[in-house]
């Protein structure tokens, strides 16, 4: 059973204004309206909306903030939400990603500049990693944490799947990869009832990838992350959630951080797929809100 949950603990008033101008009018760490971060030869955007007690939303391989967008209203409504475009997509600079860790370390320099000291997490997919990334090596720097269908390794299914998306990538170009990604995001049935959509989603996701090589690097940064022999260390509240039918993060790897983490909970949802967030939100909503709201 999970114990007492922890208590987000954003940084005092004087720090949580990234945007507050100099004497001089300018603003500082601003570009185009948003909030910036420089860290390790990246660019960082991010937003921050709503009221309440703080919780990061993090994103899957695409990376960008825009894979929130049917939570963010209502969301915002219960919390502050920060969303960002991880290194490598969207906004953020172009440019390769080292590993996992790295995109946690990025996620600490985009907190310390938005002056939240602690909050909860939701992290999708490669956002899961980052989360279980942030909660062995930030411990302080989360209360609790949701990890949506993500994965604990590289496994031979994986490196295959992977291996066909980089193919795609680099010889068909990004048409090719987003129409790929579509079909390892949403299953069948929603597929056959939004097909008319698929198209400008599938353009509005190319359109925030980097090139071949740094969404290369994104995908080999996922294979090799593999923290399973520390999962025991994790003293935050964990949930688990999945859908039985994601065949790109399949159900296993959510039974397995189940099983590893001390204490952690699991959701599965009989489908949805990888994208159960946007198939099914209102199953989405009922497997995150209430244990993330419980963290007070």
């Amino acid at each position: 059973m999970i114990g007492v949950f922890g208590m987000a603990e954003p940084l005092p008033d004087a720090k949580r204004h990234p945007t507050m101008r100099d004497r001089r009018g300018q603003a500082r760490g601003v570009r185009d309206g948003m909030p910036v971060v420089q860290r390790a030869g990246c660019t960082l955007h991010y937003w921050i909306e709503g009221s309440g007690p703080p919780l990061v939303l993090a994103s899957g391989l695409g990376g960008t903030a825009e894979w929130w967008a049917p939570q963010a209203e209502a969301y915002a409504r219960r919390f502050t939400l920060l969303r960002f475009d991880q290194r490598g997509t969207g906004a953020s600079s172009r440019v390769p990603v080292a590993s996992v860790e790295e995109m946690a370390a990025d996620l600490v320099a985009i907190l310390d500049h938005a002056g939240i000291g602690r909050a909860r997490m939701l992290g999708h997919s490669t956002g899961g990693a980052i989360g279980i990334a942030m909660a062995l090596d930030h411990p302080q720097r989360l209360s609790s944490l949701v990890v949506y269908a993500s994965t604990t390794h590289g496994d031979a299914y994986r490196r295959r799947v992977f291996a066909l998306r980089k193919l795609l990538h680099a010889q068909g170009g990004v048409a090719a990869y987003a129409q790929y990604t579509s079909l390892l995001l949403y299953p069948p049935y929603w597929i056959n009832a939004h097909d008319g959509r698929l198209a400008a989603m599938e353009a509005a996701a190319g359109a925030g990838l980097g090139s071949a090589e740094v969404q290369g690097s994104r995908l080999d940064a996922i294979l090799r992350f593999d923290r399973r022999a520390e999962f025991g260390r994790i003293g935050i509240p964990v949930r688990v959630v999945c859908a039985d039918d994601d065949i790109l993060t399949p159900r296993y790897f959510s039974e397995e951080f189940a099983r590893l983490i001390p204490g952690a909970e699991a959701v599965f949802v009989p489908r949805g797929g990888h994208a159960l967030s946007r198939t099914e939100p209102a199953l989405f909503d009922d497997a995150v809100l209430p244990f993330l709201e419980a963290d007070a």
